[in-house]
């Protein structure tokens, strides 16, 4: 996997895992405050689309993930 794939599927991953601990109807439900951090990876994802930069995906490339096109 390319290390944007690797941002994409954990922020996915982060989102899904956050609504199902956030929502009261979840059987997986912990605390409503686990939307925050719905709230945070949008925030950053919608960070990275306008600015064109990631600082998960830096880090990936630091570690030997492969740049993606």
């Amino acid at each position: 996997m390319t290390s944007w794939q690797i941002v994409r599927t954990v922020a996915g991953t982060f989102i899904l895992l956050s609504l199902a601990l956030g929502i009261p109807g979840s059987p997986l439900f912990v605390s409503p405050w686990w939307l925050a951090f719905t709230a945070f990876v949008g925030i950053n994802l919608l960070q990275s689309g306008v600015t064109k930069w990631c600082l998960m995906e830096t880090i990936l490339r630091k570690l030997g993930a492969r740049p993606g096109c």
